[in-house]
């Protein structure tokens, strides 16, 4: 084996490098031709497609317009998406919610409803509210038409003594002239002995109160003068009725409460009390509600004279405490003689000291055009006759005597 020729030995390797490139050329050429084939078929695929499209379109250009509405089936879109199985179906996007961020600048705060119950509640309050304040004006307004203030005035000034039944009867008098509508009527009795000033207190209130209200709506009945006789009872009874019915319609009709004053109770026969009764507490009738009695009596004037006597230390240095014991006693006294002193308010006179006599005949003095020397006075006083104890002296008839002795100077 010696060495070969070069010549020889390209001859050897021709034949093995020719043999491979063959095999290259082959594979490189297959795959040329696969993708000549997958493109014609794609050419083929779209050809054919438009094809159809064109037919499609053609025959819908051609055909005649319908007139009626189109009429949207799920038959159609069916047949559209058989005839189309390729096309992809268009996903709609879903839009994101925007977050809105406050401004820096301006911050507002989420209000929640308000409730319009709440508003109907806080006009209710304020109707209401305004509903009871007209009610105290017109309390007011009703109050000031009588003039009580000039009544306490008038009673301060002329009557001497009895300033706790002074106070005790513009009291009574005020609370029920505050209001028009009452579910009863209003039953003074002034009790006290002789000349202590109930006959003169009851003459003050009528003056007064014709002066308010009018004289038609006063009625001012003395027993002794208007009733004298027995014989005259029935007839006194009937005209008592009639003139109290009258007075208390025609008060009616005006808003005006009506003053009945009656005085020497003590002698007033039991018809005219039965009949007095039946007025003061009527059945059926309303109007009789709104009226005022006033009864002027010396009914238990010994017995009260004695409580005073006995009480006299009391009396002088507090006479609120002594009514109150006085009062439970005087009620039983008068419920026992009838019936109409049941519902009463009772006011007490107590006995007149010598200081409230000297005061009288100051005063009558001055009326008659007197000068009311001090030493006059007290020598007039001591004319009259007084229950003394201990320091105090108390006069046995009050200041009854006093216009007779003033009228002798």
């Amino acid at each position: 084996m010696g060495e070969q020729d070069p010549s020889e030995r390209l001859r050897g390797d021709h034949p093995k490098e020719t043999k491979e490139n063959g095999t290259g050329s082959f594979s490189q050429f297959s795959s040329s031709v696969r993708t000549m084939v997958r493109i014609r078929q794609k050419y083929q695929a779209i050809k054919k497609r438009r094809l159809e499209m064109a037919v499609t379109s053609s025959q819908s250009f051609m055909s005649p317009r319908s007139t009626s509405p189109k009429v949207f089936t799920f038959e159609n879109l069916q047949e559209t998406i058989n005839s189309n199985p390729s096309s992809p179906r268009k996903r709609k996007k879903k839009r994101k919610g925007r977050v809105l961020y406050p401004s820096s600048s301006l911050r507002a705060v989420p209000t929640k409803e308000r409730s319009r119950a709440k508003n109907c509640l806080y006009l209710l309050c304020i109707i209401l509210f305004l509903q009871v304040y007209n009610a105290i004006e017109n309390l007011d307004d009703h109050v000031l038409k009588y003039d009580l203030d000039g009544l306490e005035k008038t009673l301060k000034r002329e009557v001497f003594g009895q300033q706790e039944v002074a106070e005790s009867l513009l009291g009574h008098l005020h609370d029920y002239l505050s209001t028009y509508v009452h579910n009863k009527p209003l039953v003074l009795s002034l009790h006290g002995p002789t000349g202590v000033g109930k006959s003169h207190v009851g003459r003050l209130l009528a003056q007064h109160f014709r002066s308010v209200v009018g004289d038609d709506l006063v009625m001012q009945y003395f027993v002794l003068h208007h009733c004298p006789t027995d014989d005259d009872i029935p007839q006194c009874t009937k005209s008592l009725d009639s003139h109290v019915s009258e007075m208390v319609t025609q008060a009616e009709e005006n808003e005006k409460i009506p003053v009945f004053i009656f005085d020497e109770v003590e002698h007033m026969p039991r018809e005219l009390l039965d009949t007095l009764q039946d007025l003061i507490h009527p059945k059926n009738n309303n109007e009789y509600l709104n009226a005022i009695y006033i009864l002027i009596s010396n009914l238990g004037h010994e017995d009260i004279t004695k409580f005073v006597l006995h009480n006299s230390s009391v009396a002088v240095s507090g006479r609120l405490s002594l009514s109150q014991e006085l009062n439970p006693w005087l009620r039983s006294y008068l419920e026992r003689y009838h019936m109409l002193f049941l519902e009463a308010e009772l006011l007490p006179f107590m006995l007149l000291e010598k200081s409230h006599v000297m005061d009288c005949f100051i005063d009558e003095m001055s009326r008659e055009g007197f000068y009311p020397d001090r030493s006059h006075v007290e020598r007039l006083a001591e004319e009259l006759s007084y229950y003394i104890v201990g320091e105090q002296e108390f006069s046995h008839t009050g200041c009854r005597q006093v216009v007779a002795k003033v009228n002798l100077l």
